[in-house]
Order: C-alpha cells, then sequence, then structure tokens
C-alpha cells in the first residue's frame, strides 16, 4: 500500500462484521472482568439490569474508548479490522492516524453509538464511506 493511489475503500460489510468482532470481544471482556457480578444478580432479570444499568456503564465506556483509540492509533486497526484485513488511516496523508486523530475518532465512535447508531449510517451515505466517527477523527478506512 505504498502508493496512494492504490487505496481502496472498505466495503460497508466488512467494516460491519468488524464492527461485531470487535464488540464481541469487548463483552467477553466485560464479562470477565465483572461476571462474579453478573453472577450474583442470579434469575432475578430486573436486578441484572439494575446492576448493568448502574455499574456497568462507565467501565465499558471507558473499556470501548480505550480499546478502539490504542488499537487505532498504535496498530491502525482494532483486532476485528485486522481480522477483516482493513484498517484505518488519516484523511489528510493517508499514512497512520495521529494519537489525536485516534482519541477524538473513539470519542466520536462512542457519541455514535450512544444516539442509537446514527453517526454509523453516514457511512452509507458519504462518498468516501466515512461516519461521524470517521469525519471526528479525520480518518478513512481502506483495505489493506
Amino acid at each position: 500500500m505504498n502508493n496512494n493511489t492504490d487505496l481502496q475503500l472498505a466495503s460497508i460489510r466488512s467494516r460491519v462484521l468488524a464492527f461485531i468482532v470487535d464488540d464481541l470481544l469487548i463483552t467477553i471482556l466485560v464479562f470477565i472482568i465483572f461476571g462474579d457480578t453478573i453472577k450474583a444478580a442470579g434469575d432475578d432479570i430486573t436486578l441484572a439490569i439494575n446492576i448493568i444499568s448502574t455499574q456497568f456503564v462507565v467501565p465499558l465506556l471507558i473499556i470501548k474508548f480505550t480499546y478502539q483509540a490504542f488499537f487505532i492509533w498504535y496498530y491502525g486497526a482494532t483486532v476485528g479490522k485486522i481480522m477483516l484485513k482493513i484498517r484505518v488511516i488519516d484523511y489528510n496523508n493517508f499514512g497512520r492516524v495521529s494519537l489525536e486523530g485516534a482519541i477524538f475518532r473513539s470519542i466520536g465512535r462512542i457519541f455514535s453509538e450512544m444516539f442509537f447508531y446514527i453517526g454509523f449510517i453516514l457511512g452509507f451515505f458519504d462518498q468516501a464511506r466515512q461516519t461521524f466517527h470517521d469525519k471526528i477523527g479525520r480518518t478513512l478506512v481502506v483495505n489493506v
């Protein structure tokens, strides 16, 4: 991928699959970290929902933010993106995403998730397939 003219935007399908892989990994991590608390709820659905909504929200947001920001900054891709052979690059220079760009992208992604994934839907209508978090982080997602 040395020649910038060889860049090919990642398909929506591969981005969705990478999203699913990443969310599954984060879910497994949350269950590992908070497994005892989840088990304590037992069969009481109301208690489980109460525990999740009061005790897991902030840690989950921190885990998601850290996961996304670190992997995009350090590797240029999350585990899901690596598996799907796609990566995130800087929109302006087609190179590595800066730490600042990765942080803004991660924050934008969390906001997209919080507001009914509307930020993700933008990618369907954008010529560069940029979602809200891609625009905030000034990034593109391309095939490796």
